[in-house]
C-alpha cells in the first residue's frame, strides 16, 4: 500500500566496510545527495584521519554535513541532530529521498529514532577540570555515575565522556536517563554493510592513511589547535602524534591504529545489530543488492 510518509534511505556499518564507495555508486545511480552522519567528518581539516570522502567524490555527488566547523569548536549530539534534521527536511520538502550514510551509531540513531538529548550548555571551567583529570579517570567516573552511557561510549572518546559527565553534574541525572524518543514521521529503509575480511580492510586502509599524509595532517592540526586538542585523541591521530614526538615508528603507529580500529569496529557491529533494524546487504554484490532493495522501497 502506498504510504504518504517520506522515504529516508540509510546506509550504516562498521568503519572500513566500504560505505563511502557504495554510497557514491548508489547516489549516482539514483541521483541522490549524501548526508554524512559521522562524528568526526563534521570537522574541517580532519580529512585523512577520518576517511572523509575525497574531493573527487564530493564533486561527483553532493555531500551535506561535512566540514561544519573547525576543530577548536565542539558540536554535541543534540546540536548535530538539529543541523542534520534541518538538512534532511529541506530535501524532503523538495520531494527528494534523503540518503544518510555513516558509522556513528549514536549520531545516526539520534536522527532516525528521534532521541531527544538534554540541552545542557557547555561548562568551560568544568570541562577544563575534567581535561586536567585525564580520560582514564573521567571514564571511570562515568562508569560510576552513568554505567549505561559508559557502555555505549568508547573508552578513548574524551569528547563524549566529558559531555556525559557535564550533563550529569549539571542536572543531577544521567545523560542516558534523559534521552527520550520522538521518532520522525518517515519511512526508513536501513541498509547495513559489513565484511568478512574487515580486519584486512582496516589494516590496508590504515597503511594507506599513514603513507599518504596522516602524519602531515596531524602536524598541521597540532600547530594550529594545540597538541591537547581533544579531537586529537581520535584513533589514528593519537599515534600520528607519537610519531611527531619521536616516540614510535610509522610501522608501530600502523599496528597500534589498526588494532584500535578493529576493536572499535567490533563495538560498532554490536551497536548496529542490537540497536538498529538494518537489512544487511549481500557482501558479494552489495551494490546490486542495495539497488534492488531501494527500488522496491521507492515503488
Amino acid at each position: 500500500m502506498f504510504s504518504s510518509k517520506p522515504l529516508v534511505i540509510v546506509l550504516l556499518g562498521p568503519t572500513a566496510s566500504g560505505k563511502t564507495d557504495l554510497a557514491i555508486d548508489l547516489a549516482k545511480y539514483f541521483k541522490l545527495s549524501i548526508h554524512n552522519i559521522d562524528s568526526r567528518q563534521i570537522y574541517k581539516e580532519m580529512n585523512i584521519g577520518t576517511a572523509k570522502p575525497t574531493e573527487k567524490q564530493q564533486i561527483q555527488v553532493k555531500h551535506y554535513l561535512l566540514d561544519i566547523l573547525f576543530p577548536d569548536k565542539n558540536l554535541n549530539v543534540k546540536q548535530f541532530q538539529e543541523i542534520a534534521m534541518n538538512s534532511i527536511n529541506n530535501e524532503i520538502k523538495e520531494n527528494k529521498y534523503p540518503f544518510l550514510v555513516g558509522g556513528s551509531g549514536l549520531y545516526m540513531n539520534s536522527i532516525i529514532n528521534g532521541f531527544i538529548t538534554p540541552g545542557v550548555p557547555p561548562q568551560e571551567k568544568f570541562r577544563k577540570q575534567l581535561l586536567n583529570l585525564g580520560q582514564v579517570q573521567c571514564w571511570n567516573l562515568l562508569k560510576l555515575c552513568d554505567p549505561e552511557a559508559s557502555n555505549s561510549i568508547n573508552f578513548s572518546d574524551q569528547t563524549r565522556t566529558i559531555r556525559a559527565l557535564e550533563v550529569f553534574y549539571g542536572t543531577g541525572k544521567s545523560i542516558s536517563s534523559q534521552q527520550l524518543k520522538n521518532p520522525p514521521n518517515w519511512r526508513i529503509l536501513e541498509l547495513g554493510l559489513d565484511r568478512d575480511d574487515l580486519k584486512e580492510r582496516i589494516l590496508t586502509r590504515t597503511k594507506y592513511m599513514f603513507n599518504n599524509g596522516m602524519v602531515e595532517e596531524t602536524k598541521k592540526l597540532v600547530k594550529k589547535y594545540g597538541s591537547d586538542n581533544p579531537l586529537l585523541k581520535t584513533i589514528g591521530y593519537q599515534d600520528a602524534k607519537l610519531i611527531l614526538e619521536n616516540k614510535i615508528s610509522i610501522d608501530k603507529a600502523v599496528e597500534n591504529t589498526a588494532k584500535k580500529t578493529i576493536n572499535f569496529a567490533k563495538r560498532q557491529r554490536t551497536w548496529f545489530r542490537n540497536k538498529n533494524k538494518a537489512i544487511w546487504l549481500n557482501t558479494k554484490n552489495p551494490l546490486k543488492d542495495a539497488i534492488i532493495k531501494i527500488e522496491s522501497a521507492i515503488c
